[in-house]
């Protein structure tokens, strides 16, 4: 009987177009889905694309797979993902890998591996990007696990993974719940590339005055630049469309609010957990909150505003252009510094420059950018922030009266920039040679006896200033 090298369980449009997407490859792959009218349509449907096993039950599935197994989980986060690998777990044998291709929490990836390594069984937490189409056509895969489980794993995931320049988007992450913080990460980076991205069609509309047609324009000029990616790409696309149904811009007739599935929340909270300021992911993500309450909005509808005044199209588009790079430089600045620090304080030795090597091709925010980001991390693997690499650094000062002209044109005409205003404070506060964070420390002492340092010597103190305000050692 032959054996299928890898199974796929979970068979709705993710895992459905993983499967495909691996017998496209030439390799065997075994199916199955709660519900067998999946596993059956599948097989009916796309059967000529490759060798497919459908089983019907948990046991037949298992059995079709040759040692080592390797069991790709493709349903949803959370207690689905533990009910399907305690289903499954019983049923295998030491060495056998169980793979979580969905979008989990890195903590409940940390704990399901530690939980399975007592029972001799590997996981692997890899996040995939690229949606449907990625999936069938060459994702971005993000594995963590084992080296041990990479061994076996590897080969098949970077066979059909994305490739850039022949290189396969896949490599391993790190140990235990390494993919799955970096798949995070990615997603938050996302969302802050996609705030700005709006940002600026917003701008080039309520500032420049200019039509969604010729905003269009812009963004596929743009995306022959240096901002070309995907996530251009598209936009110029979505801003072109026309609805068909009222004869307007498809971009007036969608409501204005947008929703998120968590993986932008998860990176903030991480990142208050680590101490990592990513204040421009933040505001993408309270960005579209702000955006889904309806009622505050609708109360909010009346409170005075400035008085509007465009300014000019053409050279405002440039400026706009060197605000939006300028400002994702900073996202990426501030997702791979939290990427580093969650590295440092799991042991996981995540290599940056491979990550933005992977991203290259086949995720959301692909784009020739990440190119010159892993020629930083080449030239200095341990940077503290690419806002120092000399490419950037050039790129960003070349921005500079831009992009202040920019988002003080927003804050003077009353239109909402809170990704572009944030990653220009954050600059700011980097540069700064001193912050007024001094005087803070000052106030917690004052309050709370909190303590400080010195600048002139070393130590801690409180002054007494309930008392004759003398200094004390803490």
């Amino acid at each position: 009987m032959e054996k299928a090298r890898i199974g796929v369980t979970g068979l709705a449009v993710m895992g459905r177009n993983l499967a495909r997407n691996l017998a496209r490859h030439g390799h065997p792959v075994a199916v199955h889905n709660r519900t067998s009218a999946r596993t059956k349509a599948l097989v009916e449907q796309f059967g000529d694309e490759g060798t497919f096993l459908p089983a019907d039950t948990p046991e037949e599935f298992v059995a079709s797979l040759e040692r080592p197994r390797r069991l790709v989980v493709m349903v949803k986060a959370g207690a689905p993902t533990d009910a399907v690998i305690e289903e499954f777990a019983p049923l295998l044998e030491p060495g056998d890998m169980i793979v979580d291709g969905g979008n989990a929490h890195f903590a409940d990836t940390r704990r399901r591996e530690a939980a399975l390594r007592e029972r001799g069984l590997h996981f692997v937490g890899a996040g995939i990007s690229g949606g449907e189409e990625g999936a069938l056509h060459g994702p971005s895969i993000m594995p963590g696990g084992s080296a041990e489980s990479y061994e076996a794993l590897g080969p098949l995931l970077e066979d059909i993974s994305a490739k850039v320049d022949g290189d396969p988007c896949c490599a391993h992450v790190g140990p235990d719940g390494a993919g799955h913080f970096v798949k995070m990460v990615h997603n938050g980076i996302e969302y802050s590339d996609m705030q700005l991205i709006a940002e600026s069609y917003d701008l080039l509309r309520h500032a420049a005055g200019l039509a969604p047609a010729e905003i269009a324009e812009v963004f596929r000029t743009w995306n022959t630049g240096r901002l070309e990616s995907y996530l251009i790409e598209i936009t110029a696309e979505v801003l072109a469309h026309t609805d068909a149904a009222t004869g307007k811009p498809f971009v007036d007739v969608v409501l204005d609010q947008a929703e998120q599935k968590g993986t932008g929340r998860w990176t903030v909270q991480t990142a208050l957990d680590l101490g990592v300021p990513v204040g421009g992911i933040a505001e993408a993500v309270f960005a579209r909150s702000v955006s889904g309450h309806a009622v505050l909005r609708e109360a909010s509808r009346h409170l005075p505003g400035p008085t509007r005044a465009k300014v000019a199209g053409s050279s405002f588009a440039d400026a706009v252009e060197k605000a939006l790079y300028a400002s994702k430089i900073v996202a990426y600045a501030q997702g791979f510094h939290e990427i580093q620090a969650g590295s440092a304080e799991y042991g996981w030795n995540i290599d940056a420059g491979s990550m933005a090597a992977i991203w290259r091709g086949g995720c959301i925010i692909r784009a020739g950018f990440l190119d010159r980001i892993r020629a930083a991390y080449a030239a200095d693997p341990h940077t503290p922030t690419l806002l120092t690499d000399a490419h950037f650094a050039e790129a960003v000062g070349d921005a500079q009266d831009a992009w202040r002209e920019v988002v003080a044109t927003a804050a003077r005409i009353g239109v909402p920039a809170p990704g572009l205003s944030t990653a220009l404070a954050y600059y700011d506060s980097l540069r700064a040679d001193r912050l007024p964070a001094a005087l803070t420390q000052g106030q917690r002492d004052y309050f709370g006896a909190h303590t400080y340092r010195r600048t002139d010597r070393e130590g801690t103190f409180h002054t007494l200033w309930g008392g004759d305000r003398t200094e004390v050692d803490a």
